[in-house]
């Protein structure tokens, strides 16, 4: 059998809004917890606890509509706590400037940002003005120098606790392959026909994307069926093969900001007899593929985030579910970037 490997992507997670103090407690507390639960040392878990302070704390004072995902990210061999918090307010001009020890714009010791650079294994980030932050932060045990070429996330309706939506990566051979699924509806049923998916996928032969799309088709018969598609990028052959059911957008975007859609085939992974065919297209040095469910508008452009396109794959998806996922549906974004 060939090895399957997954590459540090983390589950679907909890959301918080935090507008206020007890918000900010509640993350703390639930950061420390998962820390534990995830085996984290003593006084790592105290540096998570400082990292979900500060990012809550920027939250409250700074942000509009501020939210914040929790959920575990897990390598091969460890796992830790990944945080990414999301606003629409001000911003910041200079995201550097305003890391450094002693920067304030709120009357504060200025130590907030900073905090959270010395105190992650991992941190990225995009701000722009008027238009809010992102900020992405990781805490394992030790350093986590692993530059991912892929990031994703989920955000469930609005009054819903679970996301029909779904993602998964996997490296199975030579193959860098991800996954992005659109369980039927929303709510539990939704969330379990993803979750059909997700495990047929991480079970799946080392196949074309089309094979494994076929796949997926006929593990998920128990399930009321998903939109999902497949796609493999690969840099050394310049080509990235896609496989789509429904409604599944797919992009490439280049830095420039120029698009390419990519195309998924009507039907239901899960019923009837859908067709299925594969689709090659570019996919040079410096790409992006961004793929997202009908939850998210497809009217986004990167041209309208300076710099965003050299962000970390995980900012970019948590950036482009900001602005563009609906509140009246679950939403999903994926992120991968074309390596050398």
């Amino acid at each position: 059998m060939v090895p399957v490997t997954a590459e540090p992507v983390a589950d679907r997670g909890t959301w918080f809004r935090v507008e206020n103090g007890s918000a900010g407690s509640a993350v703390r507390r639930a950061a420390e917890r998962l820390g534990d639960q995830l085996g984290l040392p003593a006084a790592r878990i105290a540096d998570l606890a400082i990292v979900a302070a500060e990012l809550t704390s920027n939250l409250i004072k700074h942000a509009d509509d501020g939210l914040l995902l929790l959920r575990p990210a897990r390598h091969e061999l460890d796992a830790g706590v990944e945080m990414i918090a999301v606003d629409t307010g001000p911003g910041m001009a200079d995201l550097a400037d305003s890391a450094r020890d002693g920067h304030s714009t709120a009357g504060t010791l200025g130590i907030g940002l900073g905090a959270i650079v010395r105190q992650a294994s991992w941190f990225d980030a995009y701000s722009q003005p008027g238009r809010g932050t992102v900020i992405a932060v990781r805490v394992f045990a030790g350093p986590d120098t692993a530059a991912s070429w892929v990031g994703g996330l989920t955000r469930p309706l609005t009054g819903e606790t679970v996301s029909g939506d779904g993602y998964a990566v996997r490296i199975v051979g030579d193959r860098r392959q991800v996954l992005v699924t659109d369980g039927l509806g929303h709510g539990p049923l939704a969330a379990a026909a993803t979750d059909a998916a997700l495990a047929a996928f991480r079970d799946a032969p080392a196949a074309s994307p089309a094979e494994v799309v076929g796949h997926l088709h006929r593990a998920m018969s128990h399930t009321r069926g998903a939109a999902l598609a497949v796609a493999e990028p690969d840099p050394a052959a310049g080509v990235l093969r896609y496989a789509g059911l429904g409604n599944i957008t797919g992009v490439v975007a280049s830095g420039d900001g120029r698009r390419r859609g990519l195309v998924s085939l009507p039907g239901i992974a899960g019923h009837q007899r859908p067709v299925i065919r594969q689709y090659d297209y570019p996919f040079e040095a410096g790409g992006l593929l961004v793929m997202h469910t009908d939850g998210v508008v497809d009217r986004w452009q990167l041209a309208d985030y300076p710099g965003l396109a050299g962000r970390a794959p995980l900012v970019v998806a948590a950036t482009l579910l900001r602005d563009a996922g609906l509140r009246r549906d679950d939403a999903g974004v994926l992120v991968a970037r074309s390596w050398s």
